[in-house]
Formats: C-alpha cells, sequence, structure tokens
C-alpha cells in the first residue's frame, strides 16, 4: 500500500510538471518574436551598442501587443482551469481556445498598457534627467509605473475569468491592484523570486516552468481577492446597507460580471 501510495504521489508530481512545462513552452513559442528582441537588446546592451538598443526597444513595444499579450492571456486561460479544479482540461486545446477568443482583447489591452508605459517611462527619465528642480514627479511617475506593471497580474488573470469590455477590464485591474495591494505585492515578490532564481541560478527552468508558475501564483491570488469582494458585497447587499462610498464598490460590473 505504501508503495503503491508514492507510486500515485510520483505520478501526480509528474503530471503537474508535465502540464507547467507544456504550457510554459507554448506561451514562448507563442511569445517567441517579443523573446527573441528581448535576448537581442541583452546582447546589444552588454556590447554597448547603444542606438540599436534603443530601436530594439521600440520594435518590443510594436511586437508585446501582438505576441506577449495574447500569448500571456491564454496561460492564464490555461492556469485559471487548474485553480477552478479542471485539472483534466485539454492544455493544447485549451491554450489555444484561449489565445484565439481573448487575442482581440489582450491586444487592444496590450495597446493600452504598451503607450502608458512608454509616456510614463519617458516622463520619468526626463524629470530624472533634465528636470532635476522636479525629481519628486519623476518619483511619483516610477511609483505609477510600478503599479501599472503589477496591475498586469490583474488585468491576465481578469481576461482569463469574466466577460467584460477591454476598457473596463483595464480600470477594474488598476482598481483591483489599488484595494488589495498586499495579494499583488505579494504576488510580485514571489514572482520576482522564480525569475531571479530561474535566470540567474538555473536558467534553464525559465524556458520550463517560470512563466507557468508565475502566472498559476498569480490567478490563484487574484481568485482569492475576487472571492473575497464577492462575499463582502454579497454580505452588503444581505444586510442592506451598501455604502455607496467604499472603494469596493467602485469595482463597477466586476461583481456582475459573468464568469467563463
Amino acid at each position: 500500500m505504501e508503495f503503491r501510495g508514492a507510486m500515485g504521489g510520483l505520478y501526480r508530481i509528474t503530471e503537474w510538471i508535465m502540464r507547467f512545462s507544456v504550457t510554459n513552452v507554448l506561451w514562448l513559442l507563442c511569445s517567441a518574436p517579443f523573446f527573441f528582441l528581448l535576448f537581442t537588446k541583452v546582447l546589444l546592451s552588454q556590447q554597448n551598442f547603444v542606438n540599436e538598443s534603443l530601436l530594439t526597444n521600440w520594435l518590443m513595444a510594436i511586437v508585446a501587443p501582438f505576441t506577449l499579450f495574447p500569448a500571456t492571456a491564454a496561460m492564464f486561460s490555461v492556469v485559471r482551469k487548474w485553480v477552478m479544479g479542471e485539472t483534466d482540461a485539454a492544455l493544447i486545446r485549451t491554450f489555444f481556445k484561449g489565445y484565439k477568443g481573448s487575442y482581440k482583447q489582450a491586444m487592444i489591452g496590450g495597446f493600452f498598457y504598451t503607450i502608458l508605459f512608454v509616456v510614463m517611462y519617458f516622463d520619468y527619465v526626463v524629470y530624472m534627467t533634465q528636470l532635476s528642480s522636479f525629481q519628486f514627479i519623476g518619483y511619483v511617475m516610477l511609483g505609477l509605473l510600478i503599479m501599472l506593471f503589477v496591475s498586469l497580474f490583474n488585468f491576465f488573470s481578469m481576461l482569463s475569468h469574466v466577460h467584460m469590455g477591454t476598457f473596463q477590464l483595464v480600470k477594474n485591474s488598476i482598481l483591483l491592484t489599488l484595494i488589495r495591494p498586499l495579494r499583488i505585492i505579494l504576488t510580485t515578490v514571489i514572482s520576482g523570486m522564480v525569475l531571479y532564481f530561474c535566470l540567474f541560478h538555473m536558467p534553464a527552468l525559465f524556458f520550463v516552468f517560470a512563466g507557468s508558475v508565475i502566472a498559476y501564483y498569480a490567478f490563484f491570488n487574484f481568485h482569492a481577492a475576487f472571492h473575497e469582494i464577492q462575499e463582502n458585497n454579497r454580505k452588503l447587499d444581505e444586510e442592506q446597507e451598501v455604502d455607496t462610498q467604499d472603494t469596493e464598490a467602485k469595482l463597477d460590473a466586476v461583481d456582475n460580471a459573468p464568469v467563463k
């Protein structure tokens, strides 16, 4: 019996390893143009080719909405199945179904996020280097950049989980980041640790596990926060004491949005 139990546990571990690795490889393949440019940028930076490196930045910004964002949305649609208990869902079919189904919204959201990143980063550089007397604005822009970046975890999670307009997805992703900062900070810290370990200690793991593991943990945290908001709103409705000034109530359409 102990031998059977050990073999069963080993089989389940192997099965989960395969799920994470296949999903991660699919994500990398569909995002290949973006990561090729990223790898090229790293090489150019090491060789001090400044102008070429800046050009690569622009190319990455152009390519990301068409490749990285839809591929990441598809990866989140797969890990969502696992968190929701549907561990037997076909990986490749689920991935490409999510890729096709969310491509338009992911691309539009990618353009929106990319434009915001470019504008905020340009403002940050200007205030920190050319307008030294207004450096405090540069620090504000840096804070906004960080908040915008971490809100991407919520954006992809919501895109895979609820039916909602693209503008509402972006808006509610940012609002959820503001009202549930501890969860998103924890997600960001754990994700940073995973990336650091993979890139600086075992680079091969980045190609096998990094993206899918981060996506799984990010959606797990999002789903817990989403459930908390739904429960709080439900209790408020039951007690008939809904406060219109409550910040969580500002997440319009989240509670009533149909789950995919």
